[in-house]
């Protein structure tokens, strides 16, 4: 009854939470074409050339994020181990010498011409899809170490490990918490749940302590203004712009920063240069719209019809809200640095596509929803 409530023909018009959440969408990103025209300035002879280029990337965003929407989420779900294994195959494919292609020291990309694809953002969401069908599909057997644990803590497992060969860790560790929550959040018993969390915390822990570079950015975040000069340099310029900003910014096109100070101004650091140009009041507008997201996402979550469902969207939500704080907190200063993406905001195609189906997938669930409510035991 309740997949085929979720599954039937809906109306195309949204209800005003779900317009609410484009309006939300669509201020982050015009936002993010802003301070990207502004942070390009230094970067090429054409200062307009990386705004273009975004604005081809959210034309295919728009489209992709329009189409998953308005599809049937409860017809392609026996397609979710499909998509997964697709998923799989293209971050198998980036590891091999002449398909992925090295840009600082990072085996991340496949070039399809004129287009560079980030196959991370492809493995978030098979892992999302395979690991919000399995758990539905499998909840009565959480007392049971294979299908109970096992089984999805492995689905979890080979996403992370294959994108941590990259290298990509901050990647993996989105992948990781993304995953662990759904994992909880479906009712894996705490028994299993908390000792693979320690294990795979561990893991990763000696991964960075073996790795140089994540290590000298540990000891760069412990000691910024003393590392300044070398490992925690791009840190620092970033406070620095925050500092400069204050309040009020120091207006569009007259920071510093970007000509040539701050390193991955238009990508990574781009909330800085939000901060010093436009100021405090912006930054903290900005947190404020993705908290702001994120809570009416959980509102709508009650009416989710199956767990199914239920999974995709709060997986949905997870995905942009917790790479949003990662991002913030590395940049002001409160993470390590690591490499991952403003959501909606930082130049880069890849990300902004996956966002965008991302959203989708939100606006799908309140577009056909109606007034179901969620009622786990139906997915048994």
């Amino acid at each position: 009854m309740a997949q085929h409530s979720a599954g039937r023909s809906a109306p195309l018009r949204l209800p005003p939470a779900g317009v609410f959440i484009c309006l939300v969408v669509i201020t982050l990103t015009f936002l993010g074409l802003v301070a990207l025209f502004s942070a390009s300035q230094a970067i090429h002879d054409d200062p307009a050339l990386l705004l273009r280029k975004q604005l081809i990337w959210l034309v295919i965003a728009s489209f992709a994020g329009a189409f998953v929407m308005l599809i049937n989420l409860e017809a392609l779900r026996p397609l979710s181990y499909v998509l997964a294994g697709a998923a799989l195959l293209s971050l198998v494919a980036v590891l091999i010498p002449g398909i992925g292609v090295t840009v600082n020291g990072a085996q991340r990309w496949i070039d399809f011409g004129p287009m560079r694809l980030q196959v991370s953002e492809i493995g978030k969401l098979g892992l999302l899809f395979a690991l919000a069908h399995y758990l539905s599909n499998n909840k009565r057997y959480f007392d049971q170490f294979l299908r109970g644990f096992a089984i999805p803590c492995g689905i979890v497992g080979v996403f992370c490990g294959l994108i941590i060969l990259e290298p990509d860790f901050g990647t993996t560790f989105l992948c990781g918490a993304v995953g662990g929550i759904l994992l909880f959040l479906a009712g894996m018993r705490l028994k299993f749940l908390i000792p693979a969390a320690v294990l795979a915390l561990t893991g990763f822990a000696v991964l960075v302590y073996n790795d140089p570079v994540r290590m000298a950015r540990i000891t760069s975040f412990l000691d910024v203004e003393g590392n300044r000069s070398d490992s925690a340099y791009q840190l620092w310029q970033g406070i620095l712009a925050f500092g400069a900003g204050g309040l009020q910014g120091v207006g569009l096109g007259e920071g510093r920063q970007q000509m040539s100070f701050l390193p991955e101004a238009h990508t990574d650091f781009i909330f800085s240069i939000i901060g010093e140009e436009l100021g405090f009041f912006f930054t903290a507008g900005v947190v404020v719209l993705f908290m702001t997201l994120f809570f009416v996402g959980i509102m709508q979550l009650k009416r989710a019809p199956g767990l199914y469902q239920y999974l995709l969207m709060m997986g949905a939500l997870l995905f942009i809200t917790l790479q949003a704080l990662i991002n913030i907190g590395v940049v002001t200063g409160c993470l390590p640095t690591k490499g991952i993406s403003l959501p909606f905001i930082s130049y880069g195609g890849s990300n902004l596509v996956f966002m965008f189906v991302l959203t989708g997938i939100i606006l799908n669930g309140f577009r056909t929803w109606e007034f179901s409510t969620l009622q786990p035991k139906r997915d048994l």
